[in-house]
């Protein structure tokens, strides 16, 4: 495992050969704004086969998607995990960059940490922050 970020309450690390560019100022404040300066999380790169693994282990789904976060509530502790590879094919879909789209899947990962699940009222919180943060929105 590699690190981009390791820093206290925000590690960003990864195990694939292509890696995005990462703006930690901006991601940390992110981090703070959406999870709180005290919410330990941890964002994981990983392959199309980790993906796949991760989402049957803990989902009972088999099948690659762009972004899993696992929020653990009660130790203000989160991981989100990141398929570089779909996410860039999903950019794509949205016709917008790899940057704008990995910008917006890290805030809606983020946005489940806190609890919320897809919906109306995740979907206002996230055109909110979207707003605040100047993040590309999809929908």
């Amino acid at each position: 495992m590699r690190y981009i970020v390791e820093s206290e309450n925000l590690t960003i690390s990864y195990t694939v050969k292509k890696t995005p560019r990462i703006d930690g100022v901006f991601l940390r404040k992110m981090k703070n704004m959406i999870l709180t300066t005290k919410y330990d999380l941890n964002i994981y790169f990983v392959g199309k086969k980790k993906m796949r693994e991760v989402n049957k282990k803990y989902r009972n789904k088999d099948y690659v998607t762009d972004i899993l976060s696992f929020p653990f509530l009660d130790d203000d502790f989160g991981e989100i995990y990141i398929c570089l590879e779909k996410a860039n094919k999903k950019a794509k879909d949205f016709n917008t960059t790899e940057k704008k789209y990995l910008d917006y899947i890290i805030m809606h990962g983020m946005i489940h940490l806190t609890g919320l699940d897809h919906g109306e009222r995740m979907d206002n919180v996230e055109k909110r922050y979207s707003n605040r943060l100047n993040i590309f929105y999809p929908y």
